[in-house]
């Protein structure tokens, strides 16, 4: 692996100028290349024929992510020493391999010392520097940027101009406001103001653990790139190219879930929320009610959210170093300073109010939703829901709420066989169902 440059072939200088990344891990050549021990290798190896029975050489290869060619001498080498043996021929001068009896016992030994059977990982320090290469602070987002990321949402220009600043500074953010005006799905749209994709790997090896970083339930992976014949031979096959993630977590956020967690059975380890969070977004929403107190949290992050790294212990007890690459975002219906006090304050430099939406913005909101909703936009309707349910009762405007009203006048006109319509009396059905019996407020 290295930050590509004129030494890493012609295949990557071709690969880097076509996509214009600052950050590309290379194909290795050697073993040496890959910064592993060849023991850790051949435990793959041998835990993946125990699992699968038998595999050609290339089929392997291509399950543990290395090349061919620099695997293929340890085949040899384990079918010297009884561990592999040739279960028959395939293509492109390849084996068929399956496991002897010493095989299978050694495999068997791999698989209880630790069960990880993924991608080879690649070294911790690999993964620092992918990590500073690709963090949002080099990028500068502009106005035109920003704008595109948020095309398909509704944002003033007096809050454009809170954000850019906020956005470009890479520090911890807090949005903060009534609860249904879009705070989660502003937060999700800022990361896309940066550099679309990142390269992350499958998992990290240091001090003998395994540490598995790819979450398919947050790194939403570039498959076009990723399967590319031309790209196979330019890269490292251990790093998949994702969408620059935004880990979102709410009222189950514990200060375990910030720590390496380590699973005793399988001698597997996980990576925390902001490592997987690394060159992208961290979310935390609604912050100020998750089960640890908000001093707490903070107190956790009080050396990270200063010098950009952070320190975790592994399940051998070795502390390590690693980025802390990501903007933070912190979600709540509550006044930051209620929360925490003025020297948390400071490190959380940008504090942005998300106000209710004024009548020309829930009016835009509705020209947006109503072809989601498969109906013909009608301001007049509107006028009389904003009269009617809202200035008539001091009821508040919120965000959520055309998406939201919508969604039920559809469910009501599916039930009773009626075609999608924007009508006065469809309103005065499902604000009432809406209001009184969801929110519990009339006033809401």
């Amino acid at each position: 692996m290295s930050i590509t440059d004129s030494s890493s072939g012609s295949l990557d200088i071709l690969a880097t100028i076509l996509s214009d990344e600052a950050f590309r891990p290379s194909k290795p050549a050697t073993l040496a290349e890959t910064g592993l021990p060849v023991s850790l290798i051949e435990a793959l190896i041998c835990k993946r024929l125990l699992l699968a029975g038998h595999r050609s050489g290339r089929q392997l290869a291509d399950e543990i992510c290395l090349p061919f060619q620099l695997i293929e001498p340890l085949y040899r080498n384990l079918r010297g020493r009884q561990i592999l043996v040739h279960h028959g021929s395939a293509p492109l001068n390849d084996y068929v391999y399956t496991l002897t009896e010493n095989g299978r016992e050694r495999a068997n030994r791999e698989m209880a010392a630790c069960a990880y059977v993924g991608p080879a990982p690649v070294p911790l320090l690999d993964y620092v520097l992918s990590a500073e290469a690709q963090t949002i602070r080099v990028e500068s987002p502009k106005e035109n940027q920003l704008i595109d990321a948020f095309k398909d949402i509704t944002i003033d220009t007096e809050l454009f101009d809170s954000l850019g600043p906020a956005i470009n500074s890479g520090a911890g953010l807090f949005l903060y406001g009534q609860p249904g005006n879009g705070k989660s799905t502003l937060a999700r749209k800022i990361t896309q103001c940066f550099g679309q994709q990142i390269w992350i790997p499958h998992a990290i090896f240091e001090d003998g653990q395994v540490i598995k970083v790819y979450d398919a339930a947050f790194h939403e992976t570039s498959r076009e790139e990723n399967r590319s014949i031309l790209k196979d031979a330019a890269f490292d096959q251990r790093w998949l190219k994702i969408k620059r993630p935004t880990v979102v977590v709410g009222g189950e956020l514990t200060l375990d879930s910030l720590e390496i967690r380590h699973d005793d059975r399988v001698n597997v380890s996980e990576a925390p929320l902001q490592m997987k969070s690394n060159c992208g977004c961290l979310l935390i929403d609604d912050f100020g009610r998750q089960q640890i107190e908000p001093t707490e949290l903070l107190n956790r992050w009080i050396i990270p959210l200063e010098s950009r790294v952070d320190f975790l212990t592994l399940a051998s007890g070795k502390k390590i170093q690693v980025p802390f690459e990501q903007l933070i975002i912190f979600s709540t219906n509550l006044e930051p300073a209620d929360l925490v006090d003025e020297a948390f304050l400071r490190r959380i430099p940008y504090k942005i109010e998300i106000r209710d939406p004024d009548i020309a913005e829930f009016h835009q909101l509705f020209k947006i939703y109503c072809p989601l909703f498969k109906c013909q936009y009608d301001d007049k309707i509107i006028d009389y829901l904003i009269q009617t349910h809202y200035t008539a009762t001091g009821r508040a405007m919120r965000r959520c709420h055309p998406r939201d009203l919508l969604g039920q006048i559809r469910n009501f006109c599916a039930y009773n066989g009626l075609p999608m319509r924007l009508l006065p009396e469809y309103f005065d059905r499902v604000v009432s169902s809406y209001f009184t019996v969801v929110l519990g407020n009339e006033n809401v």
